[in-house]
This record gives C-alpha cells, sequence and structure tokens, in this order.
C-alpha cells in the first residue's frame, strides 16, 4: 500500500456552494497512479464546509444556500460569538452541520463518483479567502 499526502489551495470564493472537483483534481495529478483505494479530503478551517452533492444543476448550490441561511441565520440574539462579525458563528454552526471532511474510493485512478456527483465548497463568509485543503491518498499504485 502507498501512500500521498499533498496540501491544495482553492481560490477564495464568495459566500455559497461551489463545485471544486475539478480545482481539487488540477492539482493533484497523483491521482492517476492509484488503481484501487481511498482519497481523504480534509478542509482546515472552520467556517467553511466540504461536501459531496449534484454537480449537474447549479439551482441546487443556491437552494442549499438559501436554505442554510434561514436554519442559521446571521444577527441571531443569542449569539455571543460576534467578534469576527455577523457572519462569524453561522459560518460555524453550517460547518459543524454539514462537516468538512469526505472520503471517495479511487477506482483506476479517479475518484469513483457517481454521475451527478461533486465535490463542493461551501464558503459561509462574506469573504473566507483561500481555503486549504489536505488530501491523504491510500492504496494500491502501478
Amino acid at each position: 500500500m502507498n501512500c500521498l499526502q499533498k496540501q491544495i489551495t482553492l481560490s477564495g470564493k464568495s459566500r455559497g456552494f461551489h463545485l471544486v472537483t475539478r480545482e481539487l483534481l488540477e492539482q493533484l495529478p497523483e491521482l492517476k497512479s492509484y488503481k484501487i483505494g481511498s482519497a481523504h479530503f480534509f478542509l482546515q478551517h472552520t467556517s467553511a464546509s466540504l461536501s459531496i452533492n449534484e454537480n449537474a444543476d447549479a439551482s441546487v448550490r443556491d437552494d442549499l444556500e438559501k436554505h442554510l441561511h434561514v436554519m442559521v441565520p446571521e444577527d441571531a440574539p443569542y449569539f455571543d460569538h460576534i467578534y469576527e462579525g455577523s457572519d462569524d458563528m453561522p459560518a460555524h454552526i453550517k460547518t459543524a452541520l454539514l462537516g468538512c471532511e469526505v472520503t471517495i474510493p479511487i477506482t483506476n485512478g479517479e475518484l469513483a463518483l457517481g454521475t451527478w456527483q461533486g465535490l463542493f465548497l461551501g464558503e459561509h463568509r462574506d469573504h473566507g479567502g483561500p481555503r486549504s485543503v489536505l488530501v491523504t491518498l491510500r492504496g494500491e499504485t502501478g
């Protein structure tokens, strides 16, 4: 079994959900050498999330953002953590709900995602900036 760990930087994004599968894979050419295994993606931030969802219809991303904004509104009167802006505490809650890591099987040098699946960065801050993802590949190479 072979292992590889690599830090990848995603470009800064506006608030919302962004399909980042291609951006991640462009920085991970080593994936092609893995015949079988798993790829673990860990987003090293507390105000953004990483998830798998539909990659075909952009309205899914828009609806996710709208729904989370209703579930976790800004300026809730019970928030104590308000020092970094009105979008910060809601961002932490959204990250806690959605998570910051995913593991995907590798088959013949590719992520074994379903036809309509893609990796999404949920940017929960108005101006989050670049985001770091630590990727760990494990499996058989050849």
